[in-house]
């Protein structure tokens, strides 16, 4: 098992999009079986909520459902956990190594090579779609590659 877990700041934007699209990718693929897919924050100010309601409409309008999805804040425990965690930006990064300063941080990266556009100034969701789609694409190709699958 394969497990990934997305972090943007609230859990309720950009990490619960990469979230349910890549969930729906690896379903579309066949490859659900090999992957736990989950997000969660690095910070405490959402902790609870549902996803932002416009990002549940992006998600809805690509056949996705996040129903039940709450923001939950990252702990020690996922740091061993997940093999793999994906930062939205590189405040993330910040924090994390703010979160966590002796811990090892080695299977911690950015989605991009850049940040993932952040809908909660803009209000463009649309970019924020396009981003995850080419990162999670990427992401998969090189988890296909590197498990075989």
């Amino acid at each position: 098992m394969i497990k990934v877990l997305f972090i943007c700041h609230g859990n309720i934007c950009r990490s619960p999009i990469a979230e349910f699209m890549m969930k729906d990718m690896v379903n579309k693929l066949g490859i659900a079986e090999y992957f736990e897919i989950a997000s969660a924050a690095t910070s405490t100010e959402e902790i609870g909520n549902p996803v932002y309601p416009p990002a549940r409409r992006i998600l809805n309008a690509h056949g996705i459902n996040c129903q039940g999805k709450t923001a939950r804040q990252i702990t020690r425990r996922d740091l061993a956990y997940y093999d793999y965690i994906i930062l939205m930006d590189s405040n993330n990064m910040r924090n994390m190594k703010w979160m966590f300063p002796n811990e090892d941080l080695g299977h911690v990266r950015m989605l991009l090579d850049r940040n993932v556009a952040d809908p909660w100034y803009t209000g463009d969701f649309e970019a924020t779609w396009s981003d995850c789609e080419e990162g999670i694409s990427n992401l998969i190709e090189e988890l296909r590659e590197t498990y075989s699958i």
